[in-house]
């Protein structure tokens, strides 16, 4: 008898059967940069002679409207604008955009809406409009407030100018996330400390620092920078979550921190493996449905995208997620959070029995990375260290 990869023996999978599908949250795409920064490997474009902001804003529509049957009647509880650079968009672009999402979606009244915004000046003009648009939530790609480092990452701002966008924004917004990267070329301890010193001295509601890494098929990747050594990277890391906690920032998953109760509401339904509608060029999504799981994705380039939704078809590829996929990808995202999550929540999101991972639980509890008990499962601080090692235990 042949069993399932991630099955126990003598366990038999139902077929996938949701009696209530997951929280929805959608995200827009905007595909455009002002210029390609060489660590980037997200679909963005450089937006050379200007952005076709009506068509492309058309598009959107017309895709969100396409897409209705597969969400239909099902409430939006958060909204995301990514990119590439969605402060790229006008003012007019962005209410344009949210006044057709309102008229089409049922979308709770205290959803969060959220947009990612460079900290350049031409941007930061137009932080009021985003705000009366009804973005209540700004994300700023400062990543360092060094102009070296600024100038090495091939960002298009000064560290003055990012001061000065996060000044502008607290005017208008009172839920601010600033993002930051350390382990930079020939970044010190020293240098990495005094930029996350400089975001905490504006007390922004959320920081999310990210490890720079070297992705593939960017220019960083052919062409990699001297870059600190591990054990200084490792430090670095260690001692700004010291600096975040005493600073009163929970480190509530890998790279978040947040004052109490200003989680990014958009990124936790992700980590908690709910669904979202992901429109624009190059946009994922993942759907419940009452019988499948289905996963799909929008063609990249930005005109094909937008020719491919002129003739009714923007999705370039799709398919349903298998059980042994549903159950990693899962724990992929759930075990990023640091609090972990309540052993229902897999069934919940997956139609799977949590003996469905029995084995895989063992294992990495004997191995001290994961500690649960009747109700709740989480890693340890070793887990969180060695997430990637916890993981490949579910990837069998």
């Amino acid at each position: 008898m042949s069993t399932h990869p991630l099955q126990p023996v003598g366990l038999k999978f139902q077929a996938v059967n949701f009696q209530v599908p997951p929280p929805l949250s959608l995200y827009i795409h905007i595909p455009w940069c002002v210029r390609k920064c060489p660590y980037c490997d997200f679909n963005s474009h450089e937006a050379r002679g200007g952005i076709p902001e009506s068509e492309y804003v058309a598009a959107l529509v017309r895709d969100l409207e396409m897409a209705l049957p597969q969400i239909w009647g099902r409430k939006v509880y958060t909204v995301f604008f990514g990119g590439g650079t969605p402060s790229l968009l006008s003012g007019e672009g962005v209410t344009e955009i949210l006044r057709q999402v309102r008229m089409l979606l049922p979308l709770d009244l205290n959803a969060e809406i959220a947009l990612e915004a460079n900290p350049g000046t031409v941007e930061a003009g137009k932080f009021a409009l985003f705000r009366e648009a009804g973005v209540n939530r700004l994300s700023l790609g400062i990543q360092s407030f060094n102009d070296a480092h600024l100038q090495a990452l091939g960002r298009i701002h000064t560290a003055n100018e990012a001061k000065r966008a996060i000044q502008i924004a607290q005017r208008h917004f009172d839920n601010i996330n600033l993002d930051l990267m350390y382990a930079l070329p020939q970044q010190s301890l020293e240098q990495a400390l005094q930029d996350v010193q400089t975001a905490l001295s504006f007390a922004p509601q959320h920081l999310s620092c990210y490890h720079l890494t070297l992705e593939p098929n960017t220019l960083f990747a052919h062409q990699p920078p001297s870059l600190p050594d591990d054990d200084a990277s490792s430090e670095m890391q260690q001692r700004i979550e010291e600096s975040l906690a005493t600073h009163g920032y929970e480190h509530y998953e890998t790279s978040a921190f947040a004052q109490p109760k200003k989680q990014s509401h958009h990124n936790l339904n992700y980590w908690q493996f709910g669904d979202y509608l992901g429109i624009g060029a190059g946009a994922h999504s993942k759907l419940s449905f009452h019988d499948k799981v289905l996963r799909q994705a929008r063609y990249k380039q930005p005109q094909a995208y937008m020719d491919a939704v002129a003739q009714g078809a923007p999705v370039q590829e799709g398919h349903e997620v298998g059980h042994e996929e549903l159950a990693f990808e899962f724990m992929m995202n759930a075990l990023r959070l640091n609090g972990g999550f309540d052993s229902t929540l897999f069934q919940e999101r997956t139609s799977l029995p949590l003996l469905a991972i029995r084995r895989e639980l063992e294992e990495a509890e004997r191995r001290g990375l994961l500690r649960r008990d009747a109700t709740h499962i989480a890693p340890t601080e070793m887990g969180q260290r060695f997430l990637n090692d916890l993981l490949e235990i579910f990837l069998r």
